[in-house]
């Protein structure tokens, strides 16, 4: 897999090819949406980013059920056509699209893998979760923001750490890079993750509602 300046290329092309192979009624983590509302998703938020912002915006909450409504009429190859090919929009612009896409793209991907009953962790290279770990610190600050306890991740082949949120007697959080941001963006289905600290820190990460 590509090292970091082409790690939102590679996973849009991953996750093209595997929505291929699953076919559009596939279940994702994504609640009940199907691996074909997930590319609908992506394109919304792609091609129609006044749509998108429907998602956090109530009072464009219409445009975007009309506009996700328009794209869903589409067959699933020509869906994934269009995300294969981000042409004239902010996310065909490189520099953008790392830093818009890697994370959309690296955890819808394994929305798609881990919601299939034989999925197994991918082996990714140093590289590539070296690239994740610089993510986790960043996106782990605004996903763990509802937890009411402090939080340091420890990244399992290296030792390094990150403080997600300050304090004394955190939480700590240790596992490969990628498990950590699945984990802090609300996924649970994840491998080889332990959570240690004082009980109340480890209670209140458990108990609270991460992502975005």
């Amino acid at each position: 897999m590509p090292s970091s300046p082409s790690l939102a290329r590679a996973e849009r092309e991953a996750l093209a090819g595997l929505a291929l192979e699953l076919g559009p009624g596939a279940p994702t983590l994504c609640g009940d949406w199907t691996v074909k509302d997930l590319v609908v998703h992506l394109l919304v938020r792609e091609r129609n980013p006044l749509a998108a912002a429907g998602v956090m915006l109530p009072p464009l909450a219409p445009v975007t059920r009309r506009v996700t409504r328009r794209w869903a009429r589409a067959d699933l190859p020509l869906l994934v056509d269009q995300l294969r090919r981000p042409r004239l929009t902010w996310a065909a612009v490189g520099p953008l699209d790392r830093l818009g896409n890697t994370v959309e793209l690296l955890v819808h991907h394994e929305d798609v893998r881990r919601a299939q009953h034989d999925w197994e962790p991918r082996p990714l290279d140093d590289a590539t979760q070296d690239a994740v770990w610089r993510l986790v610190r960043p996106f782990g600050k605004v996903a763990a923001r509802k937890v009411g306890a402090p939080l340091v991740a420890v990244d399992a082949r290296t030792g390094a750490r990150a403080t997600i949120r300050g304090g004394v007697g955190p939480a700590v959080v240790t596992a490969a890079p990628l498990e950590i941001l699945l984990f802090l963006l609300g996924r649970e289905q994840v491998r080889d993750l332990e959570v240690t600290g004082p009980d109340l820190a480890v209670r209140r990460l458990q108990n609270a509602t991460r992502g975005y």
